[in-house]
């Protein structure tokens, strides 16, 4: 079937949805996402905290690139647009040996609940993948949300020889296949937010991209673009509020606005296949209005009667970090099914109600979320003054009520 996608862009999205991840556990993802950029020449560097900061060369470059006033062509209003994702997953560390053969394991994250004893799972290093196992002796937290505590009956003993110190293992849940494809539907081991890494890695080399060999480029990025990659967002959002406290945003000369691009659960109103999601607040907040009103009216145009807009209050999202912090922030999301590997809506490889399942999202909603990115970078958006033609209406119907507020 073909793809909605650009073939290299579905290359790249089923290469990042195949790398091994968990919270503080990012590397492989970081791994690939910095040689993609580098084959492009896309400038980047990596914060203090580890997230990867795209679109600079540096803190120094980043800091000028706040400073310098205004969008291209010359707009005072133009915000530097700063897109969010994160890089990990809900999944476990290994904590003690029991045996030879039996890892103990802390969970991170939120997780399925039920149907857990006997359930595959996967482990991997900083090596790569590792070995297969299954689960059992799962307690959960004290709210019952989540698996705090488990052990895994691993498939090869050789795994305790090698790694002395348990807490260099990871993983998560198993399926057949750590990514595949059913129609449109795409089913992955983690989709939350690997889809929401990719589109800004694919908008990066769009925009900055060379061929492979060619020189970097010299100064200052003209578009308003900035791609902020975090960890440890699924163990409350660590990862953007250590890149927050960094203090970077507060030197800025010129608007700024923070775009969450998230992999959010289906909720009503808010259904896979159906387009992406203007998310206008999460669990927390809601969003900047104003730029709401932009994003909406770019959706409305790019995407007519193919995207939806609603609070999704399923969880929270780093646009509420940014607000938190100050500063101006909006979100998109991609629909998601079985929302933390929940069976919410079943499927393949579906380990019962609420047991373990594979995430899953529409590719046309992806290639729709791509879309919007790219139409909310263009310029003389109505950034300044975003209601100007409902103040326009407002006032006209004010004009023709004014016999009628007298006749009273």
């Amino acid at each position: 079937m073909k793809s909605a996608l650009k073939k290299e862009n579905w290359s790249l999205l089923l290469e990042i949805l195949s790398q091994p991840t968990a919270p503080y556990r990012e590397g492989h993802v970081v791994t690939l996402v910095e040689r993609t950029l580098n084959k492009a020449s896309v400038p980047f560097f990596r914060d203090p905290i580890g997230n990867l900061v795209i679109g600079a060369r540096s803190s120094a470059e980043l800091l000028k690139l706040l400073r310098r006033a205004g969008g291209q062509p010359r707009d005072p209003d133009e915000p530097l647009r700063i897109f969010m994702a994160h890089m990990d997953h809900p999944g476990f560390h290994g904590t003690r040996w029991v045996n030879k053969d039996t890892l103990e394991i802390k969970w991170h994250g939120g997780s399925p609940v039920e149907y857990l004893e006997g359930y595959p799972v996967w482990l991997g290093s900083a090596q790569g993948w590792e070995d297969k196992g299954t689960i059992f002796s799962a307690r959960l937290m004290k709210h019952k949300r989540a698996i705090d505590t488990a052990r895994i009956k691993l498939s090869s003993p050789s795994l305790h020889s090698r790694f002395k110190n348990p807490s260099a293992l990871f993983g998560g849940f198993s399926f057949r296949k750590p990514v595949w494809q059913e129609g449109k539907l795409i089913y992955t081991k983690a989709a939350d937010d690997l889809v929401g890494t990719f589109a800004i890695v694919s908008l990066a080399c769009e925009i900055f991209g060379r061929k492979t060999g060619a020189k970097p480029r010299k100064g200052l990025p003209t578009v308003p673009f900035v791609g902020i990659l975090t960890r440890a967002e699924e163990t409350g959002f660590i990862g953007a509020i250590g890149h927050l406290q960094l203090g970077w945003y507060a030197h800025a000369r010129r608007p700024l606005l923070f775009v969450s691009l998230e992999t959010s659960r289906q909720l009503p109103g808010a259904q896979i296949g159906k387009g992406p999601i203007v998310r206008l607040g999460d669990r927390f907040t809601v969003f900047s209005a104003n730029a709401l009103r932009v994003l909406l009216d770019v959706a409305e145009k790019t995407l007519p009667k193919k995207y939806q807009a609603r609070v999704m209050d399923g969880g929270a999202c780093e646009a509420t970090a940014a607000t938190v912090y100050g500063l101006p922030a909006v979100g998109f999301s991609i629909p998601l099914g079985n929302y933390h590997n929940q069976a919410f809506e079943g499927g393949p490889d579906c380990g019962g109600p609420m047991g373990p399942a594979p995430e899953f999202v529409h590719q046309d909603d992806v290639a729709g979320m791509l879309a919007l990115c790219r139409a909310i970078l263009k310029p003389k958006l109505s950034w300044a003054n975003p209601f100007e033609n409902r103040r326009k209406n407002f006032k006209k119907s004010f004009v023709k009520a004014r016999k009628l507020l007298k006749s009273g």
